[in-house]
């Protein structure tokens, strides 16, 4: 009888003992649960800091994050405020900020701090205007039919070349690279022949592509490609190229663009980004 009684008393034991087990372990769970939870939001770590955020000629005040947050919370944080997605930003602080995983500490962002943020939104992206259906079934034509013989001997760019350099058209310079100026390039002319204005919109991440009768304003991260070629016996002029969309057909053609300026134009738009 006595037997029974210690072990049924043993079993309450260790039964209770795995009763208290249990609930540790759900509150363990329940604490990593929230930890996750507390993960996917930006929470303040380190000192706290207070700074502007600059976009599109927006002021954002940003108070939320602390000095050892990191740069990717950062971009979480532009993110909620702008709608930009954090893999088409690009932030400039004292230069472009590159690292992710540093902290807002090791950029020297401080109390005060002015932050430069550069990008387009997705809704942004889906207004440029793309070629229509028939307009990219001549110009693939034209392409197909096309040889690999010089751009300037192709029918598609004689006919425009073979009118002459327009006398308005920007000093060319052959086999120097120079800075883009600052102030719009214009003189150069499309593939009707009409005048061609750009305009390098650092601030807004835009390129402004005008011409007489209108300017579009282009998200740079929307150009998916720029092109160039020299021009026969006018070597410090090129035929340049913007690609608006997924397949060459959508090549905004620019003739008599300046050679010392292709290499900036390229850089700027395809993401060699400058201080600025």
């Amino acid at each position: 009888m006595v037997a029974e009684e210690s072990s049924d008393i043993v079993m309450e034991q260790q039964s209770k003992t795995f009763e208290d087990s249990s609930i540790e372990s759900a509150k363990e769970n329940i604490k990593d649960d929230g930890n996750e939870k507390a993960e996917e939001g930006v929470t303040q770590k380190g000192e706290p800091l207070h700074f502007k955020m600059v976009w599109n000629k927006t002021n954002y005040e940003v108070s939320s994050l602390g000095t050892l947050n990191s740069v990717g919370h950062m971009r979480k944080q532009i993110e909620e405020l702008t709608g930009i997605p954090c893999k088409m930003q690009k932030i400039m602080y004292k230069g472009l900020v590159k690292d992710d995983d540093a902290t807002l500490q090791d950029v020297k962002i401080n109390n005060n701090a002015k932050v430069m943020v550069v990008g387009s939104t997705i809704k942004d992206i889906e207004k440029v205007k793309t070629p229509t259906p028939q307009e990219l079934k001549q110009e693939q034509a034209a392409e197909a039919a096309a040889t690999k013989e010089p751009l300037c001997q192709q029918k598609l760019h004689k006919k425009v070349i073979d009118k002459g350099k327009p006398d308005d058209a920007p000093p060319g310079i052959k086999g120097v690279k120079e800075k883009l100026p600052p102030f719009p390039l214009s003189g150069m002319t499309n593939k009707s022949g009409g005048k061609v204005r750009l305009t390098f919109k650092l601030e807004l991440d835009q390129l402004w592509l005008g011409t007489k009768e209108r300017t579009e304003k282009l998200p740079m991260t929307s150009i998916r490609n720029v092109v160039s070629e020299p021009i026969e016996g006018h070597e410090e002029y090129h035929i340049l190229a913007i690609q608006l969309g997924p397949t060459e057909a959508s090549r905004y053609w620019i003739y008599w663009f300046p050679a010392q300026y292709v290499d900036a134009v390229k850089n700027t738009i395809l993401g060699k980004w400058q201080a600025f």
